[in-house]
């Protein structure tokens, strides 16, 4: 048995905690379900590696997907667990713990990357991954940890097939090819015993299905709760939608933008054929000016169509008393401002695009996991969903997306000389009679 840090007393793990303390490597991922207790377990594997680190200085950070929610999930339970540790000084404001040797631990959000680029990390805690921008592990995290060989711990509960699930899947993997730097475990509650079973099937029968497959038995096959567009997509997946989807050079390529003030700025690349709607790119960045753009979209082989821009492209900024589209237009980039829209509207007319869409898997990653990832938000004072989206790195690619869907229709209704570019596709066309979700049926 692993023997936990003798600074540590408040801390006694339960069985089945234990047994991932002993089974944990460098890099480790646990599908846990509800009430599994993987939170206290983070918490104290974290201190205990920071108590043994031997490099000086360590410093050792649990990330969640806010700030305001590691510090309600994490924070007392490191302010508990640490509070036997001689020397201990507590900096609440900035949610840290200071310990001797110049140890430090603190809790963060990972809805601002670009506040940890820059810092080293000997250990790390990563909380709901399936919340946090794919890309924060390739890009930030893991290399804060290299020059000192720092560890990480993934822990969650499924939310659909979205970037924790293939972390899940590929630390699986790893391990069982032998790679002693991975560990990998799934544990449900129809197997752990920790619920009693009288509790379990009277949750199974007060909840969503999917809901209760996705919370106790980690089920990445079950729905997102809340998500707008999941289903469509894991049809579109059943499907065989979603896979390699050539780009045709004997037709135009149209983009659509969400231009960040301050974050990420996200482009669709799509392609119209007849009744289908092929996404065939994607693009997101942040912390770059409008010329960074400019460069992507040159940089590629296409011919492009119609550069598709939200309202706020209108707007003038205060320090060069120019709009963006005006900036666009000086980079060589001509857009058409989608006219603003009720946010519900645009995630109606998308829904009623993805049954025909085509998406390529490779180039289209980033933006079918922020697709899948979008969804309400949710009041956890009023124990419900609001009606408003969640906004949150998600956010970005779905916004692009809603930004197509209103473009593309605004040209089917809309047929001015401008828009000529749109006529020659069918997917306008009127179809025969009125189906539920059909461009028809909305007007």
């Amino acid at each position: 048995m692993k023997p936990r840090a003798a600074a540590c007393p408040p801390y006694q793990p339960r069985a089945h905690q234990q047994a991932l303390h002993d089974a944990v490597r460098r890099f480790s991922v646990l599908v846990c379900h509800r009430r599994f207790g993987k939170t206290v377990l983070a918490v104290n594997e974290l201190i205990d590696r920071s108590l043994r680190c031997a490099q000086p200085d360590p410093r050792h950070a649990y990330l969640a997907p806010l700030r305001k929610q590691a510090k309600r999930v994490a924070w007392d339970y490191l302010k508990r667990f640490t509070a036997h540790v001689p020397g201990r000084a507590v900096h609440e404001s900035e949610l840290r713990i200071d310990l001797f040797g110049g140890r430090r631990l603190f809790v963060d959000g990972a809805d601002n990357p670009d506040a940890l680029r820059g810092l080293y990390l000997d250990g790390v805690v990563l909380d709901e991954f399936g919340q946090m921008q794919p890309a924060l592990w390739s890009q930030v995290v893991r290399p804060a940890l290299s020059d000192r060989a720092g560890t990480a711990l993934f822990i969650g509960t499924p939310k659909g097939r979205n970037a924790f699930h293939d972390l899940y899947r590929d630390a699986a993997a790893k391990m069982a090819a032998g790679d002693g730097a991975w560990f990998a475990a799934l544990r449900r509650a129809s197997e752990t015993g920790i619920i009693l079973d009288a509790e379990l099937e009277a949750a199974r029968r007060d909840m969503d299905p999917d809901e209760f497959e996705q919370e106790f038995e980690c089920s990445f096959a079950a729905g997102i709760v809340g998500a707008y567009y999941a289903k469509l997509l894991a049809d579109a997946e059943r499907d065989k939608r979603i896979g390699s989807v050539p780009w045709e050079p004997a037709l135009p390529v149209h983009t659509s933008w969400d231009l960040g003030i301050g974050d990420s700025t996200a482009i669709w690349f799509v392609q119209l054929a007849g009744r289908e709607l092929r996404w065939i790119d994607y693009h997101e960045s942040a912390g770059v000016g409008l010329d960074h753009y400019a460069r992507i979209l040159g940089a590629k082989p296409y011919v492009y169509g119609e550069h598709l821009l939200p309202h706020d492209a209108a707007a003038r900024e205060l320090g060069t008393g120019r709009t963006r589209i005006e900036m666009l237009a000086s980079l060589g980039i001509r857009g058409r401002i989608v006219a603003r829209h009720a946010v519900d509207d645009g995630i109606q007319a998308l829904r009623a695009l993805i049954p025909r869409a085509w998406f390529d898997a490779a180039k289209c990653a980033r933006g079918l996991d922020a697709l899948r990832g979008y969804r309400r938000a949710w009041d956890e004072r009023l124990g419900l969903f609001r009606a408003r989206p969640l906004h949150d790195w998600a956010s970005h690619g779905a916004d692009a997306a809603r930004t197509a869907a209103m473009g593309l229709r605004e040209a089917r209704t809309d047929r001015a000389p401008q828009r000529a570019a749109f006529d020659d596709y069918d997917v306008f066309a009127p179809r025969p009679a009125r189906a539920e979700g059909d461009w028809d049926a909305m007007e």
